[in-house]
């Protein structure tokens, strides 16, 4: 027991002298490794990893002029490593997956004449390796918008599909693409390639089928065809220019009557929509008003007039695309002078008047048959036989209908003369005899 504990005793001693002797220049805590990958990586393909020594205060500590005083060390196990290489304070290493997951793979340095000393800095990182293949679909038009993903309809869309293949494995292989544009339209090429045109507005989801054929050796020294997939698939928001607002509504209001107008939007959502009432129709100037998001195709405005008057409604409405302007005019009457008001109390009063000339005419013409002596009858207006019709009745005749009633009286008085005819003398002459 005593020797196998004094054993372990030298041996610390020597693990901490040696970490004591170990130079200052490659002290820890002082430099990092930088990792890059130019993973993911289907499985069979080769996949590289490198790593560099840097200082941590971006330079200002001066590394050491030799590059053999580091020593890179790697673990990467399951994945076989099939070369590697360092050059200038930087390893590289080449690895081959051939199960599909997310392996990590770690490195760390120490100096090359203290290979038992404290690592000078250390890393890791996760690669991911898959069954498929792997790449991405880029899309691109010959517009600018700043919203992501946006593009505009019935302009022609380019669609790249781009194979991430850095070790070129798959330069013998033939490809065939099958594309769903998500409108309905199918189409299968042999090119990674296409071009295309929606005409609608909306959001559409381009998927892409990819197929990958090749001639591989077996081990038995024959050949075989070896096939590998993908599936691919991006989002595209198609929009329209603003091309117009239409405005519905009414043109002629009452005041203290609410008014409600929609706009139609002849473009594509999200839009920004900004209004005011002026005297004029003139268009709105920057900060004119206050704008107000809108997610759809239409948009109620309503507002209350307080005094009557002409007005203009200016509104404004932009998308990411385009701007456009539309005006709308409204006349306002005040609700206590409206014509309608009078209409039925005039026209009452005329059927009443024109019943009663009627009346008057029938009963003159019936008793004319009957009358054997006629007073005498005063027609002035201002007789006693004659009365004045009431003060209120005369107002409201001469309101309404005042020209006409006039003229009917006069007619009156005339159809009255032609019926009755001439008047029997009101007395007989005397006969005179001479004797």
């Amino acid at each position: 027991m005593a020797p196998a504990v004094g054993s372990r005793r030298g041996h610390l001693l020597w693990l901490t002298c040696m970490l004591c002797s170990a130079p200052a220049r490659v002290a820890a805590g002082l430099y990092e490794l930088n990792l890059t990958t130019d993973g993911p990586a289907t499985t069979g393909t080769e996949m590289t990893i490198s790593a560099s020594l840097v200082a941590k205060d971006n330079g200002s500590l001066a590394m050491a002029p030799d590059t053999h005083l580091y020593r890179f060390h790697w673990i990467h196990t399951p994945l076989m490593l099939t070369g590697k290489m360092e050059k200038d304070l930087t390893s590289t290493i080449r690895l081959v997956g051939h199960l599909p997951g997310d392996f990590p793979v770690s490195v760390w340095v120490t100096a090359t004449d203290c290979w038992m000393c404290q690592p000078v800095t250390r890393s890791f990182t996760v690669v991911s390796i898959t069954d498929s293949l792997v790449g991405n679909l880029v899309v691109t038009q010959n517009s600018s918008l700043p919203w992501p993903s946006s593009y505009l309809t019935r302009m022609g869309l380019k669609v790249s599909f781009l194979l991430h293949d850095p070790s070129d494995f798959f330069k013998s292989a033939s490809f065939l693409y099958s594309w769903d544009f998500g409108d309905g339209t199918l189409m299968v090429t042999e090119d990674p390639v296409v071009y295309y045109n929606y005409s609608i507005i909306g959001t559409f989801t381009v998927k892409l089928n990819v197929v990958a054929e090749w001639e591989q050796a077996r081990l038995d020294a024959t050949k075989g065809i070896v096939q590998k997939t993908g599936d691919f698939s991006t989002s595209l928001k198609l929009q329209e220019t603003l091309q117009g607002i239409q405005v519905l509504g009414p043109t002629l209001i009452q005041t203290f009557q609410k008014l409600t107008l929609t706009l139609n939007f002849l473009g594509s959502p999200p839009l920004t929509v900004c209004w005011r009432l002026k005297a004029e129709c003139l268009p709105l100037e920057e900060g004119e008003c206050q704008p107000v998001s809108v997610a759809s195709m239409a948009y109620n405005l309503t507002h209350t007039f307080r005094d009557p008057g002409d007005y203009c409604f200016s509104i404004r409405a932009e998308n990411v695309i385009s701007k456009s302007h539309q005006y709308h005019r409204v006349q306002v009457w005040p609700s206590s002078l409206q014509p309608a008001v009078f209409a039925f109390p005039c026209a009452t009063l005329i059927t009443v008047m024109l019943a009663f000339i009627m009346y008057m005419t029938l009963r003159n013409a019936t008793q004319q048959k009957d009358m054997v002596e006629v007073a005498d009858f005063d027609f002035s207006p201002l007789s006693d036989k004659n009365p004045e019709p009431p003060s209120g009745v005369r107002c409201c005749c001469q309101m309404c209908c005042g020209p006409f009633l006039l003229e009917t009286h006069s007619e009156y008085l005339e159809v009255v003369r032609e019926n009755h005819g001439l008047l029997p003398p009101l007395y007989k002459s005397v006969k005179t005899y001479t004797v």
